[in-house]
């Protein structure tokens, strides 16, 4: 995953005069170098955590969603429940730490935690760009944005050259005309046993793609009511609208793509044989020459096409040098043929090659709910999820640790009143639990900020903040003041 740009944001702030304790800051590592103190100022505290956004805006979103509380949930209001196995049943490496950090159910359920993040997310993701804010790497084909991953719920065909993306069965490419030739007359040859395109190119010797295919098919469209994408007939042709008949013709070296014909006749089922009986033509040796009340589509191949071979109507006989235009002319010439990886990208020419992907966003908006799974399939470790802050179910994780010889809940208590003041939603975890689980869970639930409050850091009037996605610990003091801004710049 590539890292995100975005602007380091520094916030110091002035301890009180009068504090006897001189915290051990540990910075956190950045991007940039951060810049040395100047000892002739007072000692100061530093953390924060980039966004890619203002935060002002980003929360004004936040606040005028009906969920939203900037306060503290305890961790026993959401009856959370992790898990320190991974699932068996996890569709993705995404998917199994979401079901181990308490945001889904086993069986697929978004629990109360995925319900805040994906409230997060809705507020958060307004326009395309906010997706790349998040880390996310898409592919887009406007108005749709896919996530390419091998557990995704589509099939997609893009250039790794240029980045054109489409949907696999919709998805262009350059097509390779013949070479141009002088129109040969009809010829009817014969041609026993040779209903398929195979049989047919390996009875007279010829490459596929000296042949043209013959596919049938009935609209569902009834009589009258076809509207189609392609406009009026090509080349003039006569158009007849009452006919409930496709006759499709395709180069033999190509593959219909149903959906591309779908998009242009709207829906429709394959032709029985008694049907194409009844249109005039014979399966398997099916000719678009002479056929009656019939609507022809080509693919745009076919022009570029000559002297093809092709059915005659005739069992056990096919007509050699047929001909677009001269010899049968279509109502639509359109883009019909199925792209596959390796075929020449429409935009570049480079290959085309193919993945899995899931779709984030479409005609009808955002789908929150697979931006959570690739945020999850693109941000998580060894450890747990790693979410970016602005979609993170909460701010904060809070935890105190047990002390042996003092109470550390009381302090962690009017910690989380004050953060509560300040504008931040915590998650407390307010548990009796050793240390050690606790710090687990935190890393398993993926906050992007947590805060430790142990006896000793108590004594001593610190307490540990530490960013999800760095190894290093910073201590800070107790008992200042803290706003939005001290954590996330």
């Amino acid at each position: 995953m590539p890292p995100q740009r975005a602007t380091l944001v520094i916030l110091t702030i002035r301890l009180p005069a009068a504090e006897a304790v001189k915290p051990r800051a540990i910075r956190i590592k950045a991007r940039e170098q951060l810049p040395k103190p100047n000892p002739t100022r007072s000692k100061r505290a530093r953390f924060c955590i980039p966004l890619s956004r203002p935060v002002s805006q980003f929360r004004k979103g936040l606040q005028s969603q009906k969920w939203y509380n900037p306060g503290i949930m305890r961790y026993a209001d959401l009856s959370l429940q992790t898990h320190r196995a991974a699932p068996a049943n996890a569709r993705s490496q995404g998917q199994a730490w979401l079901i181990r950090a308490g945001y889904l159910s086993h069986g697929g359920q978004i629990l109360a935690l995925g319900e805040r993040a994906l409230a997060r997310i809705r507020a958060f993701v307004q326009a395309p760009a906010d997706l790349r804010q998040l880390g996310l790497s898409t592919l887009e084909s406007a108005p749709e944005h896919y996530y390419p991953t091998p557990a995704g719920s589509h099939d997609l065909l893009f250039c790794p050259a240029c980045g054109y993306a489409a949907r696999a069965e919709s998805a262009q490419f350059q097509k390779t005309a013949a070479p141009a030739e002088t129109l040969a007359a009809l010829e009817k040859v014969l041609t026993p046993d040779c209903a398929t395109i195979e049989s047919l190119a390996a009875f007279l010797g010829l490459p596929t793609r000296k042949t043209a295919k013959a596919l049938m098919f009935i609209s569902n469209t009834h009589p009258g009511d076809e509207t189609t994408a392609a406009g009026p007939a090509a080349n003039g042709a006569a158009s007849h609208p009452a006919s409930r008949f496709l006759f499709v013709v395709m180069r033999g070296d190509t593959v219909l793509s149903e959906a591309k014909l779908e998009a242009l006749v709207g829906e429709f089922r394959l032709a029985s044989a008694d049907e194409i009986r009844a249109a005039g033509a014979v399966p398997g040796y099916a000719s678009p020459i002479g056929i009656q009340n019939a609507r022809i589509i080509v693919d745009d191949l076919i022009p570029a096409s000559p002297n093809l071979v092709g059915g005659a109507n005739q069992s056990g006989y096919h007509l050699r040098n047929s001909n677009y235009g001269r010899d049968y002319s279509p109502e639509i010439v359109a883009d019909l043929a199925q792209a596959a990886p390796g075929d020449a990208c429409i935009r570049c020419a480079s290959a085309l090659s193919a993945t899995r992907a899931w779709i984030l966003a479409s005609a009808a908006g955002f789908d929150p709910e697979k931006i959570l799974l690739a945020l999850a399939e693109g941000h998580h470790d060894e450890k747990g999820l790693s979410l970016p802050a602005p979609v993170a179910p909460f701010d904060v994780y809070l935890m105190h640790v047990p002390g042996k010889t003092s109470e550390t809940l009381p302090a962690a208590e009017e910690l989380y009143q004050k953060l509560q003041a300040a504008g931040l939603s915590v998650l407390f975890d307010d548990r009796n639990e050793r240390a050690g689980v606790k710090f687990n869970d935190a890393d398993l639930v993926g906050c992007p900020i947590r805060i430790t409050l142990g006896e000793r850091g108590l004594g001593n009037g610190l307490i540990e903040v530490k960013r999800r996605s760095a190894g290093e610990v910073e201590q800070i003091a107790l008992n200042q003041e803290f706003s939005h801004e001290t954590f996330f710049g």
